[in-house]
C-alpha cells in the first residue's frame, strides 16, 4: 500500500522550498489556515481509507490532493477497487460520506472533501458533460425542455455546468433528495 500526497511547498510541513512566484497571491493567513486545514483533511482521510482496505485486504494506493477548495483522495489499485463503487456510484457516496463523518470526528470541521475509487467519478464527469452537452443542443433544436433521471448532487452540477456553457439554455433542479433532476430549458 502507498501513499503520495500532493500539496503546495508553502504549506509542506518543514518545507524550505521558495513559494511559485508565478502562482497568485494568497498568502493571507485564512487562505494558508484553509489550505493547511484541507490537507489535514486529507491525511486524515487517507488514514482513514487506510485502515479499511486493509482491514478488507484489498490492494490500493492514496493519493491526496487540495483542488478548487476541497480536499481530494483518490484511491487506485486492484479489481476488487470495484466493489467499493456499487452501482452508479452508490457505495462510493456511502463511502465518500463515512469518510467525510471521519474526518469531522477528527478535526471538528464538516468535511466536503471528494472521494474518487478507481478513477470512476472522473470517467462518470467526463459522460455526464457529454449528457449535458447534447441535451442542451437537443433542446436548442427542439425549443422542448428535457427532464433528466434523477441524479446525486454531484452529478447534477456537471450538467449544469455543461448546460451552463451553451448559449441559448439553462437549467435547474426540480424535486426532493432522492428524487431531484436536472430540467434543461430554451432561453
Amino acid at each position: 500500500m502507498s501513499e503520495t500526497v500532493q500539496e503546495s511547498p508553502a504549506v509542506a510541513e518543514g518545507s524550505n522550498a521558495p513559494a511559485n512566484t508565478d502562482a497568485p497571491a494568497e498568502s493571507s493567513p485564512e487562505a494558508s489556515n484553509t489550505e493547511t486545514l484541507l490537507v489535514q483533511e486529507g491525511d486524515v482521510a487517507g488514514d482513514y481509507l487506510e485502515r479499511l482496505l486493509d482491514l478488507l485486504d484489498y490492494d490500493g494506493d492514496i493519493d491526496l490532493d487540495v483542488e478548487a477548495g476541497r480536499a481530494v483522495v483518490s484511491v487506485d489499485g486492484g479489481p476488487d477497487l470495484e466493489k467499493l463503487v456499487g452501482g452508479r456510484g452508490q457505495v462510493l457516496e456511502a463511502l465518500q460520506e463515512l469518510t467525510r463523518l471521519a474526518v469531522q470526528q477528527d478535526t471538528g470541521v464538516r468535511s466536503r472533501l471528494m472521494l474518487d475509487v478507481s478513477g470512476w467519478r472522473a470517467g462518470r464527469r467526463e459522460e455526464l458533460s457529454d449528457l449535458g452537452r447534447s441535451t442542451a443542443e437537443e433542446v436548442l433544436k427542439t425549443g422542448q425542455e428535457a427532464r433528466l433521471r434523477p441524479m446525486t448532487p454531484f452529478e447534477r452540477k456537471i450538467i449544469h455546468d455543461a448546460v451552463a456553457a451553451i448559449e441559448g439554455v439553462y437549467s435547474e433542479s426540480e424535486g426532493e433528495e432522492p428524487s431531484r433532476k436536472v430540467v434543461v430549458f430554451k432561453s
